[in-house]
């Protein structure tokens, strides 16, 4: 298990590194997480020690959420002052998200071999 924490530690400073010299615009995390995600596509399987670690922190993930929430909810006021943008936001997302949801459905039901729904 330490194993996995330690890539997944490892992914996240290569991740911020490289976002901090050739990608500004995206979060080093979101970067270190793609890498992940190119890593294990390129192993095929996830490894035992990355399972692990994986499933402790995925026990923990309402505790770390906690963190933004409170955050939410003292900042308050700007969020009712953009509130016309956090509201076309969320449609914006919702209208691209459900199709997507649709497509990658019917895709992995196809490549299953099961029917579609």
């Amino acid at each position: 298990m330490l194993k996995g924490l330690f890539v997944l530690v490892l992914l996240q400073i290569a991740g911020t590194t490289l976002s901090s010299l050739w990608l500004p615009m995206l979060p080093g995390p979101i970067v270190g997480l793609v890498l992940l995600l190119l890593g294990l596509a390129f192993l095929g399987a996830v490894p035992e020690s990355l399972q692990k670690a994986a499933s402790l922190l995925l026990q923990y993930l309402p505790l770390m959420l906690m963190i933004h929430a409170a955050g939410i909810m003292t900042s308050y006021e700007l969020l009712f002052d953009e509130f016309a943008v956090v509201i076309v936001a969320l449609l914006a997302s919702l209208l691209v998200t459900i199709p997507v949801c649709g497509w990658l459905l019917q895709f992995l039901a196809r490549r299953m071999g099961g029917e579609q729904p």
